[in-house]
């Protein structure tokens, strides 16, 4: 018995010995993400503290 005849053409070839490109995330995008989190949740903050000073001075 041949390893052809178990050959599976629509089963994309694994490589054992590397990691693959698709289990992580670009580096450039966490990055991205982690600065888009950190400046909505100052820009939030800051809106919150706007409403909270603003409903003192009632």
């Amino acid at each position: 018995m041949s390893d052809s005849e178990n050959y599976d053409p629509l089963t994309p070839a694994r490589r054992k010995e590397s990691d693959s490109q698709e289990s992580r995330m670009p580096r450039g995008l966490v990055i991205r993400l982690f600065a888009y989190l950190v400046a909505g949740h100052v820009i939030a903050g800051f809106l919150y503290l706007l409403f909270a000073v603003g409903m003192h001075n009632q």
